[in-house]
């Protein structure tokens, strides 16, 4: 790909993202009131600062679910092809989940799953 593919790609991408925010901007419905500025979650007043910390428990169980969620976008492609490379395929994916067992049990060791 040469430099000047490249400034034109950039180029017309910036136009068309810049292209589709002026559009949205005068189709988008304009509504100008005090309740419109105010902060809310569900409907809810808020109470109490924003700036609170959450516990580290519910980041830690996300990146363990997006682990074995990558897991089975690993598989499918795995169980297509199994039959036509053979065992070096078996061996491969006893491999991956041995070392995914191993992640989970140090999760397991560490108390990454306990839901306090």
């Amino acid at each position: 790909m040469s430099s000047e593919s490249l400034v034109l790609f950039f180029i017309i991408g910036v136009v068309l993202v810049g292209g589709a925010v002026v559009f949205a901007s005068f189709l988008a419905p304009k509504s100008f009131n005090p309740v419109k500025s105010e902060p809310y979650e569900c409907g809810i007043p808020s109470e109490g600062p924003a700036w609170i910390q959450f516990n580290v428990g519910y980041y830690l169980f996300a990146i363990i679910y997006l682990v074995f969620d990558v897991e089975t976008v690993f598989i499918f492609p795995w169980g297509t092809v199994m039959r036509e490379v053979g065992m070096r395929a078996f061996i491969e994916i006893l491999i991956f989940f041995f070392i995914l067992a191993l992640g989970l049990l140090y999760a397991w060791r560490k108390g990454a799953l306990k839901w306090q």
